[in-house]
């Protein structure tokens, strides 16, 4: 072997012992202001054989007493509690945090799934069963749902054919009518683009069709994320590219092995086919609008990865006994993460009590 042959090697190596060492597959434990352990607090990984596979979660709770929100992450596959990492939630100090990651994605991601099984009544039947497990094992009757993105989609339906099992439901970037959202996205982007004198972009918008009769075109789907963030519409307003603010810092999160973070992308591979062309054409807001418990969406003003003035549309629409709509001026697709402050306040003074105080008029 040459001399470049080994250094590439001795690299090589040297990245992979880093990768290992920071993949022990153990999520740190919670922490007080001291920075000391929080006596009686919970931070674990859990598998759970639901519907017929092992599925993994992560459970952080500062007091496993505090009420379970179960989080829906987004994709469809791809799971979101690396971002706790650069962008802290705060919740597991008032919630028992449960980071479910669905049938597919990262944790519960397995070669050997059967396909026939990557359907939505599937991921229903899944959801309401990893409730039901939360809901016997920290002894509460009711616990709280919240869905993002394509989990805002999943969780929407799971509130409606479930409502006995939730205190409530909270759609984060709630879907409404997808494809209708692509084609807003993208011409919000030509403008955009235009204004700015970004020619190049322009070009590659204008040969990247969507339409509501034919859908979205592959040129379409290879662009959108790159000129969203750029734009400030993406996953997050100050997020500007998915590599330095997904891809990368997924790979420092302890609280998985280095397999499982390689099967994190294998499952958002795998598992968006399966979902997205009947996400893509179903328009919610004309079949599912009546809930049988309180209903509440967090809303980026700045989110088109998910429009937000469909989602107020949808909002609209809906008949609930309770319900609020809270929109997040200084976000786009994440306020959860984006602004975590008022995302916790809403919870705790709203959500968990039925109330509607703080929600726009």
């Amino acid at each position: 072997m040459t001399a470049a042959g080994l250094a590439l090697l001795a690299m090589l190596l040297v990245a992979l012992g880093i990768l290992l060492a920071l993949s022990p597959g153990r999520p740190d434990p919670l922490r007080d202001a001291a920075g000391q352990p929080i006596p009686g607090s919970l931070s674990e990984r859990v598998f759970v054989e639901i519907g017929g596979i092992r599925q993994g979660m992560i459970i952080q709770s500062a007091d496993p007493s505090n009420p379970v929100l179960l989080f829906l992450h987004g994709g469809p596959g791809m799971v979101e509690f690396f971002m706790e990492e650069d962008y802290p939630t705060g919740l597991a100090q008032h919630f028992t945090m449960v980071w479910w990651e669905q049938r597919g994605a990262g944790m519960s991601f397995a070669s050997d799934i059967p396909p026939e099984t990557m359907t939505l009544a599937q991921m229903i039947a899944d959801t309401i069963e990893v409730a039901d497990y939360l809901r016997d094992r920290f002894g509460q009757e009711r616990i709280l749902l919240l869905g993002h993105s394509w989990g805002s989609y999943l969780g929407i339906q799971v509130a409606h054919a479930a409502p006995d099992r939730f205190l409530a439901y909270v759609g984060m970037a709630q879907i409404a009518h997808q494809l209708r959202s692509e084609v807003m996205a993208r011409d919000h982007l030509l403008a955009l683009y235009r204004a700015r004198g970004d020619a190049r972009m322009v070009r590659q918008l204008e040969a990247a069709p969507v339409s509501m009769e034919d859908g979205t075109s592959p040129a379409w789907m290879r662009l959108r994320d790159a000129a969203m963030h750029r734009a400030g519409v993406g996953h997050m307003r100050a997020m500007d590219s998915v590599v330095t603010g997904i891809f990368l810092p997924m790979w420092r999160v302890r609280a998985y092995t280095l397999r499982e973070k390689i099967n994190i992308w294998r499952g958002k591979i795998w598992s968006r086919p399966f979902f997205w062309k009947a996400l893509l054409r179903d328009d919610l807001t004309a079949r599912l609008t009546r809930f049988d418990l309180p209903v509440y969406f967090l809303v980026g003003r700045h989110d088109f990865t998910a429009n937000a003035d469909l989602s107020r549309a949808y909002f609209d629409a809906i008949e609930a006994p309770v319900k609020g709509f809270y929109l997040f001026d200084d976000s786009a697709h994440s306020p959860l993460f984006e602004e975590p402050e008022r995302a916790r306040q809403i919870l705790l003074q709203d959500v968990l009590r039925g109330r509607a105080e703080l929600a726009d008029p």
